[in-house]
């Protein structure tokens, strides 16, 4: 029996960017797709642009509260095998993405798998810039380099998770990475599925980097176990960025003449 998938799409006010990632989606030459949408309540178009959709769809909208519980809404409502989280600026990068995805599903009957994303700015598509580790355990814990937007997730092992952590605001993926990790190890995919669109709305204020820094620094106290070497080690990175932020927040204060 062919495999699944479940592509969730969370939405808010997404009208100038949800086409690409619905095209993306609808280009896929694999057929065994579940498309959910998860609206917060648009205003600006994107409700009616999912209502266009020439196939079938699964639609909820008026879902409040912030980002993770409108991916835990399409947990919900997925009944795929593999779920696949894309947002409505994101989109994947072309028409194979969940053929070679089931492919290798089917021939490792792995859990889990996560492939590699690049970065839409301006209107161009742009590398990572970084060597990405080969997955280990150890190598997850000291960076987050899974991007949500190529991971692929069975349906069964959402469900032992217990969704995503409302405990986090930013870095509710990351923590549900680390807690995959634990029971299942997933396939790493080298070549690039999927893109993050960088715009105004998408870029963190001084307030939020400090936010998301707390939290993947939490997320990694609560995996990391009682090493004192590997506490003392992370506190003090901890501490590093925490020095840059402030150093950058200082030096835009200067420049703005504050």
């Amino acid at each position: 029996m062919a495999l699944t998938f479940s592509i969730i799409t969370c939405t808010w006010n997404s009208e100038p960017y949800i086409k690409d990632s619905i095209e993306s989606v609808l280009a896929q030459d694999y057929p065994h797709i579940e498309y959910i949408f998860v609206d917060g309540g648009s205003t600006d178009g994107t409700v009616e642009r999912i209502q266009a959709i020439p196939r079938p769809y699964k639609f909820v909208t008026g879902v409040r509260g912030g980002i993770t519980r409108a991916m835990n809404q399409g947990l919900s409502m997925a009944t795929g095998d593999v779920v696949a989280h894309l947002h409505s600026d994101d989109f994947y990068l072309h028409h194979r993405v969940l053929s070679e995805v089931a492919d290798l599903f089917g021939r490792t009957g792995c859990g889990w798998a996560f492939g590699r994303n690049m970065f839409m700015h301006h209107g161009k598509l742009q590398e990572e810039g970084w060597a990405v580790p080969k997955y280990s355990y150890r190598a997850l814990l000291k960076n987050n380099f899974i991007p949500h937007e190529a991971t692929f997730v069975r349906k069964e092992l959402f469900d032992r998770m217990g969704g995503f952590s409302p405990d986090y605001k930013y870095a509710m993926d990351y923590e549900m990475w680390l807690r995959l990790g634990r029971i299942a190890e997933p396939q790493q995919i080298d070549s690039h599925l999927a893109a993050f669109r960088v715009h105004e709305k998408s870029l963190s204020s001084a307030v939020d980097r400090y936010t998301s820094l707390n939290e993947n620094f939490r997320i990694r106290m609560k995996y990391l176990g009682g090493n004192p070497l590997d506490l003392g080690y992370f506190g003090a990175r901890y501490a590093y960025h925490l020095w840059q932020e402030w150093r950058k927040g200082a030096k835009n204060l200067v420049e703005q003449g504050g």
